[in-house]
């Protein structure tokens, strides 16, 4: 069907959908952090959401590998998660990466 150019969903399915959707509130927004992250440690919690691993980090930002480490560490303690997923996941939940816009 889409191959041929045709909705993979019929349109009231479509729109049973977005009723939903549009039904649903929104998350409870997040506390905001006690110790706010520093301008580098945002970008590299950006770049853990784009799934960069820490080479591919140090490279990106033009850090060493040990300096990725302290830096993941300290966005860990200052999100208060236990490790990368959940970072990641507080990123997304937060609005700080939006799915689709690329950034990281």
């Amino acid at each position: 069907m889409v191959a041929a150019g045709e909705a993979l969903l019929s349109p009231s399915v479509t729109r049973r959908l977005i009723e939903a959707f549009a039904r649903t509130p929104a998350p409870a927004p997040l506390p905001p952090l006690a110790d706010p992250l520093t301008e580098r440690e945002t970008e590299v919690l950006l770049a853990m959401a784009s799934g960069a691993s820490n080479a591919e980090l140090a490279a990106r930002l033009y850090i060493s590998q040990e300096t990725v480490r302290t830096h993941v560490k300290r966005v860990l303690h200052k999100l208060g998660v236990r490790d990368r997923a959940q970072a990641i996941v507080y990123a997304y939940e937060s609005g700080i990466v939006r799915p689709g816009d690329g950034r990281g």
